[in-house]
Order: C-alpha cells, then structure tokens, then sequence
C-alpha cells in the first residue's frame, strides 16, 4: 500500500500589479530572472532560513501565477502581504485549477522543474478528470518532498533538497533567509536531511526510525517499496527500524 498526504489540493494565486517581479525577487529563493516563460519552483524563507511554503511561479500574461498547497495558501496570502507595504502588488485566488501528467507537454504546460521524470503542470479554467498517475510513487522515486508531510515548519529547504531540485539559486542576491540558507550552502556539510531509502513492510507517514535502540530519524512517504526518510547521516547504517517496517539506505 501506498503511504502518503502528497495529493493534497491545490490552489493558484494570482499576483498583478506594476512591481510583482522586484517584490517576489526580494522575498523567494529563486532567480525570477531566470524564470522566463518557463516554471519557477521556488520556496518562502523566515528569517531565520526555515520553510513556510513552497510553490511554482509562472508568468499569466503580465501577471504571475503562484501553485501553492492548498492549505497554505491563506497564511501564505498573509505573509506576502506582510511584506507588500506600498507595493504595487495585489494578490488574490484565482479560479483556476491544477492538471498534470507524465506523457508529453501540452501546449499550455510546463514541465515540472525539479527533475526530469516529473512531467508538467498547466492551469486550466475546469478540474482535472482524468489523473491517474500515482504521485506518491512519482515523488518517492525522485525524492520530492511535500507541503505538510516532508516538508514543515521545523525545515530547512538544503536538508530537503531543493537545490538538487532547482528551488534555490545561490547567485541572486538578498532574499528572506538567504543568509542561513548561503551559511549552510557554503560553511557546513549536512548531517541530517531527506533521503530515499527501502522499506521492507508498511508503518505509518511519520513513525520514527531507529538503529540499536537509538533514534536516526522519521519515515514518510512511502511507494513500491520504497520510502522518504528524513535521517541522521551519521547514524543511519544497516539494522534500521521503523516499528515493524525495515529501513535500508540505497
């Protein structure tokens, strides 16, 4: 059985007004400048380099379109308005849905940034009918993590890969917690963070991993065998549990 809470809704927000490009370039982490008529994934930062939310960007005709978490999405209309000040920038829900699939790009479709394997995106005026793809095994596979199960409050975006998944441009100059983030980047070597492990068994999203009695980390996600577990690299090693499930590094 699949384990996961990867296919939770969506909601595009519209972002219009004459300064929308220099606001989010000064709040998210990655390059607008490089987004071009492409998808942008990129997150919003505290000050203090730990995740709030992260979501797509891509351009609608002169305005902007941000695909956030559904369940994120009132806190983060909250926060960017924090930030607007006398901006020119309104934000709003827009009524349009998410699509998505792994064939060939539609025309009116983005292939998905993070990694090849990971198909598109479009936004479209009427709900999708017709998704069959399992997302969970798509996201497990590629090692993706998601709004509200791998990624929380407490994370830190280089321990969940964002720069391996492009959300993240170390080249762009200020944004709210760049100075963590480029600190971690650039001074340490990461010790714990989000790998893809194999998992022998089935145990709940969230259950702790163990190792000779001591704690090594938390299993999530989990497909075909295989799992997302956030982990002490230096205690992660061969004899890994989590519950009943066995746990083993790829």
């Amino acid at each position: 059985m699949d384990r996961t809470l990867t296919d939770r809704p969506r909601k595009i927000l519209r972002l219009s007004g004459a300064d929308i490009e220099s606001f989010l370039q000064g709040l998210v982490t990655n390059d607008l400048d490089a987004m071009g008529d492409r998808l942008l994934y990129a997150a919003l930062l505290t000050p203090q380099g730990k995740y709030i939310a992260d979501f797509f960007l891509c351009r609608d005709g002169d305005d902007i379109l941000l695909d956030a978490d559904a369940e994120q999405s009132p806190a983060l209309i909250t926060r960017l308005g924090m930030y607007k000040l006398r901006a020119d920038v309104t934000i709003e829900v827009s009524d349009l849905f998410l699509h998505r699939g792994t064939d060939a790009v539609p025309a009116d479709g983005f292939a998905d940034p993070r990694a090849e394997g990971l198909g598109w995106r479009a936004y479209r005026a009427t709900e999708q009918a017709d998704d069959t793809v399992n997302w969970t095994a798509v996201y497990v596979e590629h090692g993706v993590p998601s709004a509200g199960v791998e990624l929380g409050t407490d994370s830190y975006i280089l321990e969940n890969g964002f720069e391996r998944l492009n959300g993240v441009d170390f080249r762009k100059g200020c944004y709210v917690g760049q100075e963590v983030t480029a600190r971690m980047k650039h001074k340490t070597e990461l010790r714990k963070g989000l790998a893809v492990v194999a998992i022998s068994g089935e145990t709940a999203v969230g259950t702790a991993i163990t190792r000779e009695g001591r704690p090594v980390g938390t299993v999530f996600s989990q497909a075909n065998g295989k799992a997302l577990a956030y982990l002490r690299f230096d205690r992660a090693g061969d004899g890994m549990q989590a519950e009943t499930a066995e746990i083993k590094l790829l």
